[in-house]
Parts: C-alpha cells; sequence; structure tokens
C-alpha cells in the first residue's frame, strides 16, 4: 500500500491498523537539538484522545506516545523519529456483524474494491485510529515551529449543524469538550449531541486552524504552493470533505473592490487571502477551514449490500463518535504544523540568504 507518507524534507509516515496491536510514526527530517521527551505529547494527543467525555466516541484508550529512536539525552539526533502508541481497548467483536457486509459511506466497499480484501475492525487502515500518530508528529513539528521560528497554531469548531461559532474567545476553546471558541454556546453544543444520540444519528462540523508568526516567502508559486500543499494535507484527514482558505468560498458573493487585501505602510487592510498569496506566504495569519462530514456509523438503519452483492439493511453498532468534528481540531493543528515545517526548511534549503529590499510589513494595519 502506498500513500503513507506526507512531506518533502519533514516526512512523516505512519503505520498500523484500528484494531492492530499499535498505531506508530517515523518522522524524518526533523532538524537536531530540538529539546524532545514522551511527557511532550500528552498535551495534544489528550485533546485528540476518545473517552474523554460524554459527547465523544467512549473508546478508552490510554494513548501513550513511546519515543523509539532519533532521540538520545532528551534532543532530537537528525536521525529518523519513531513513534509507537499501543491498542489496549480496541473490541473486535463489535465488527463481526459487517465482516461481510459494507457500512454506506464508509471506505468499506472502495477498500474491497481496490485490494480484494480489508480489515473490517473499526475500518483497519483507514479509521480515523491513525490520526493520533499524526498528532504526535505535528507535536513535534508545532515545538520546532514555536521555538525555533515563533510560529503559534491555534484551532477550533467554527461550525456544528447548522450552528455557527464566532471565535469569542478562540483562547478557551482547549477548556471545553468541544472546542468551542464561545463559552456562551457551550450548553447549546451538549443539547445538540444529547439529541442525536438519542436519534442513533450524527451531524457534520467545520473547524478553523489558525497559524500565527509565520513569516512572508514560503510556498512556490506554481505545484508546490503552500495553500495547495495545506489543502491537501486537510484532505487527507478522514471525513473532510471541503478544505477553504481565508475567505474560502464566500469570494464567490465578494467584488474585487472588496476581496483584495489591501497594503498599507502599516499592515494589511483585511485578509480574505488567509495569509497566502500566489501560493506563497505573505506574512499574514495562515487561516484555513476544514469541513467534516457526519459520520457514517449510525445506528439509523440503512440501506447497502453484502459481499456477494445482495441487498442487506444495516446498522452500525460499537462506540463511535456523533460528531467526528468535535474532535479534529488538534488533527487539523497537527497536519498545519507538519506542512508549514516541512516548508520552512524548504524555503531555508534554497532562499535563506535571500535579502529583499522591500520591508516585511505587519500582517494587519492598526484599527483607526
Amino acid at each position: 500500500m502506498s500513500g503513507n507518507t506526507i512531506g518533502r524534507l519533514f516526512q512523516v509516515t505512519t503505520f498500523g491498523e484500528s484494531h492492530g496491536p499499535a498505531i506508530g510514526c517515523v518522522v524524518d527530517g526533523c532538524p537536531p537539538g530540538l529539546e524532545l521527551t514522551e511527557a511532550d505529547f500528552a498535551r495534544d494527543i489528550d485533546r485528540r484522545r476518545t473517552g474523554t467525555s460524554k459527547f465523544v466516541s467512549q473508546r478508552k484508550e490510554a494513548d501513550v506516545v513511546r519515543i523509539l529512536s532519533g532521540v538520545f539525552e532528551g534532543r532530537t539526533t537528525g536521525a529518523a523519529i519513531g513513534l509507537l502508541v499501543e491498542n489496549t481497548d480496541a473490541r473486535s467483536r463489535d465488527y463481526d456483524k459487517i465482516k461481510d457486509r459494507f457500512r454506506p459511506g464508509h471506505a468499506d466497499y472502495t477498500y474491497q474494491q481496490k485490494y480484494g480484501f480489508r480489515d473490517y475492525r473499526g475500518g483497519g487502515r483507514s479509521s480515523a485510529r491513525e490520526t493520533v500518530v499524526r498528532v504526535a508528529a505535528g507535536v513535534i513539528a508545532r515545538k520546532w515551529l514555536e521555538q525555533r521560528a515563533g510560529i503559534r497554531i491555534h484551532g477550533y469548531l467554527s461550525r456544528i449543524g447548522e450552528i455557527d461559532l464566532a471565535p469569542v474567545a478562540p483562547e478557551t476553546a482547549y477548556d471545553n469538550p468541544f472546542f468551542c471558541p464561545d463559552p456562551s454556546r457551550v450548553k447549546e453544543l451538549e443539547e445538540l449531541i444529547w439529541k442525536l444520540r438519542e436519534e442513533g444519528d450524527s451531524i457534520g462540523a467545520r473547524v478553523t486552524v489558525i497559524a500565527q508568526g509565520v513569516p512572508p516567502g514560503l510556498g512556490e508559486p506554481v505545484f508546490d504552493r503552500l495553500d495547495a500543499d495545506l489543502a491537501y494535507a486537510m484532505m487527507g484527514i478522514n471525513a473532510v470533505k471541503a478544505v477553504e482558505i481565508g475567505a474560502g468560498v464566500r469570494v464567490a458573493g465578494q467584488r474585487g473592490s472588496e476581496h483584495r487585501d489591501e497594503l498599507t505602510p502599516a499592515g494589511f487592510l483585511s485578509n480574505n487571502s488567509g495569509g497566502v498569496l500566489g501560493g506563497i506566504s505573505s506574512g499574514q495569519d495562515i487561516v484555513v477551514h476544514a469541513t467534516l462530514k457526519p459520520t457514517s456509523s449510525i445506528q439509523v438503519p440503512g440501506r447497502s449490500i453484502d459481499l456477494h452483492g445482495q441487498s442487506v439493511e444495516l446498522i452500525t453498532t460499537g462506540r463511535h463518535d456523533p460528531c467526528v468534528g468535535i474532535r479534529a481540531t488538534p488533527i487539523a493543528e497537527a497536519m498545519m504544523a507538519i506542512v508549514l515545517l516541512d516548508h520552512l526548511l524548504r524555503h531555508r534549503g534554497q532562499n535563506a540568504d535571500v535579502r529583499s529590499p522591500t520591508p516585511v510589513i505587519a500582517a494587519q494595519a492598526p484599527k483607526p
């Protein structure tokens, strides 16, 4: 199976299945000398972890990250970093009923057609369980970005179902199980999830991720555009069906005089571009939105076929999220960090000695 690696200079290759012994990854290209211990992974891994609240899947994995290589005396050596997370709460019996059936909306049917057979236990390789090691790799990337480049990444849930969530207090998004950036809306979200659980249904969501302090110049103007690589990374997250940069789909209703981000000596007057112009970072905040579909693992009966093409009715049992978008924020943050570090290292390799006569202006001009 190909397609398990992302990145050019900062490369992440993942392996493992949802109900196998473990999930792991190899991180290659991390610069040497970065302080790194297993304790560094706990915060972001816990944010993504199942079983942490009543509103997500109740699969209870410890998700302890083991460092197997690439770190000596608490610092990265420049060698490949091997990370491993054991699966300790896999209940494969939950999937015995669907081993010869295809869950509608899942990768079951396409996986079967591509490979001729499949690991039906929780989706196998196509399970979102794999994202735990993406988050682990993202921890390494974002630590380097923060310490060496002053780049900080944060995210939040910006929509769930018909509920739009404004970033009233984005710093509070990590204080509730929904990554909600508006504390006054948390109770509303709780009621929505309880209603979905009672109905045995699910709902979609959108997460927004922002990187601050990104210097101008990252990315290329043709195929290796920064925005294209960010979209590629976000679309590689399970259940993501749409990615927007900056104003995103709203640009269809904007005029050029409104959309363009005017420049002044004091800074940019707006950020409809989401921090990327012509595939290259502008120095403004990088703003990415990723929209996730409602999970198809629901208890509402649905029509499907079995292994032999016969019609069947299917209900998915087991432990599932009523909204996979609730836990997607740390995953999207990790993917952004991986892409940004990869591009920063690429830029350093070719353009480290470039000096432009044009001053770097502020990401946002002060409000009058």
